[in-house]
């Protein structure tokens, strides 16, 4: 078990947790990738919920646990699941991690918890990762800016055909983002295949054209606005390609049990990687 209340942290290198009621699992030619936003399981259906069920973010309510049981029973279907807005187990979660909670729910057999703001028992600001796959390294990575926002950033496989995964959620204003942006690019230096998912905060174009990861051939298959939710107007929700991997099928779900939707991807994976043992290690 994660530690519920812990101290600010340094870059580093960890582990992911592992769910001994998941079975194992070999990797085929396809990963399904999925990224969302789950606004700590609050169904907001309409901008006046902002206000009307605000108190739900310090209070539990029963309809949570519902809303989670939707979200567990939608991310089975992916192999790799990229998770803002999370609680790492607080008053207002009732006390669940609810990384861990929508692991069990997914029967994934890995998870990770990136706790990036920690109010003790009223809150716990996290993003997280649920994986079918074991990686081969997990490195957790504060971003710069004010305290609150993080990446995670997994590798999968070994050599020149690894995999590079960074999961995020980007800051509100555009100064900050561009800080976060180039932190990342220094992330993902040096490797050929990369995804990065998550919450950005900004459309596409801004992001391939005119922030710190231009220039790097990365590729938007998602065109669909993805808030809010009951009327997407926004695409700030987005998985990224490098364009040496291929684009099988790129989804916007239209599952708005939070206020945002989430966007899931398949893409086929590269063949020197395919050869390698990426399977899920028994328990």
């Amino acid at each position: 078990m994660l530690r519920r209340w812990t101290t600010p942290r340094a870059p580093g290198i960890r582990a992911a947790r592992h769910n001994p009621q998941a079975g194992e699992v070999a990797v085929g030619e396809t990963l399904r990738l999925l990224s969302f936003n789950i606004q700590v399981g609050i169904s907001t259906r309409r901008y006046h919920h902002y206000l009307t069920r605000s108190w739900q973010h310090l209070l539990p309510h029963r309809e949570r646990a519902v809303n989670l049981q939707q979200i567990g029973a939608l991310l089975g279907d992916f192999d790799l699941v990229a998770l803002q807005e999370v609680d790492g187990g607080s008053l207002r979660s009732d006390y669940v991690n609810q990384v861990e909670h929508l692991a069990q729910l997914g029967n994934f057999p890995y998870w990770y918890q990136q706790l990036n703001r920690n109010l003790g028992a009223l809150a716990q600001h996290s993003n997280g990762l649920l994986s079918r796959l074991c990686p081969q390294q997990l490195e957790d990575h504060p971003l710069p800016g004010p305290p609150g926002r993080g990446a995670i950033l997994l590798r999968f496989g070994e050599g020149p055909e690894a995999l590079a995964v960074v999961m995020m959620h980007l800051a509100l204003g555009a100064r900050v983002r561009t800080r976060q942006l180039a932190y990342i690019r220094e992330l993902i230096h040096g490797y050929r295949h990369c995804v990065l998912m998550g919450d950005m905060n900004t459309h596409a174009a801004e992001l391939l054209e005119h922030s710190p990861l231009r220039g790097l051939g990365l590729v938007a298959p998602q065109t669909c606005a993805t808030y809010p939710s009951w009327q997407p107007q926004r695409c700030i929700d987005h998985i990224l390609l490098s364009p040496q991997l291929t684009l099988e099928r790129m989804a916007v779900l239209d599952a708005p049990i939070s206020d945002h939707l989430p966007v899931a991807v398949d893409i086929r994976l590269p063949a020197g990687l395919r050869q390698q043992p990426l399977v899920v290690a028994p328990g």
